[in-house]
């Protein structure tokens, strides 16, 4: 059973978009963990609750790296959240929709540093005994140095943040219905 409630590091999935929407990309990876039967198989509504689910030490991370990334001019959390929606529509967090299919929904930002894709995706992971995963994939493209020293200092913290989440939400229980998306 412990297994199954901990997030594994696999290949970022040929059929995500999101290696469409970035092509070119200096960060790419991904990391799975089991999805009960019993759980909404919804990506948003996944998504949503993979995000509200964080520790409160990925809170305090973020704060830091508001602090510091705003005197390069890179957007905050808080303008983030508050920016427009885009052609999809909707949020999940600070996350701009990109796009939405049956099994996965894309998140991410552009900022004048560096373009960031998230999938949230649900697919079968073993076709014999009909189980499910979660992966959740992530593609950086950077544009400049600021973009390349960013990547560098974040790469470990961002592993150990998709890990926590993925782990912290299957340790809580997956929603069973639909969560309200406020």
């Amino acid at each position: 059973m412990q297994a199954e409630l901990s997030a594994s590091s696999v290949p970022v999935p040929r059929e995500t978009t999101i290696l469409a929407l970035l092509r070119r990309h200096h960060l790419a990876d991904a990391f799975s963990i089991a999805l009960p039967a019993s759980a909404n198989h919804d990506p948003e509504v996944l998504a949503r609750f993979l995000f509200r689910s964080q520790g409160r030490w990925v809170n305090a991370l973020m704060r830091v790296r508001d602090t510091i990334m705003s005197t390069f001019g890179v957007k905050t959390a808080k303008e983030m959240e508050n920016a427009p929606a885009g052609d999809v529509g909707g949020r999940v967090g600070f996350f701009r929709i990109y796009a939405k299919r049956d099994n996965e929904i894309v998140l991410g930002e552009d900022d004048r540093h560096l373009d960031f894709r998230l999938s949230v995706m649900v697919r079968q992971a073993d076709a014999a005994t009909g189980r499910s995963e979660v992966v959740l994939s992530t593609v950086v493209c950077c544009h400049n140095a600021l973009g390349h020293a960013y990547i560098a200092v974040i790469r470990p913290l961002h592993k150990l943040i998709v890990r926590s989440t993925l782990n912290r939400a299957a340790k809580a229980g997956w929603p069973r219905e639909a969560v309200e998306t406020a």
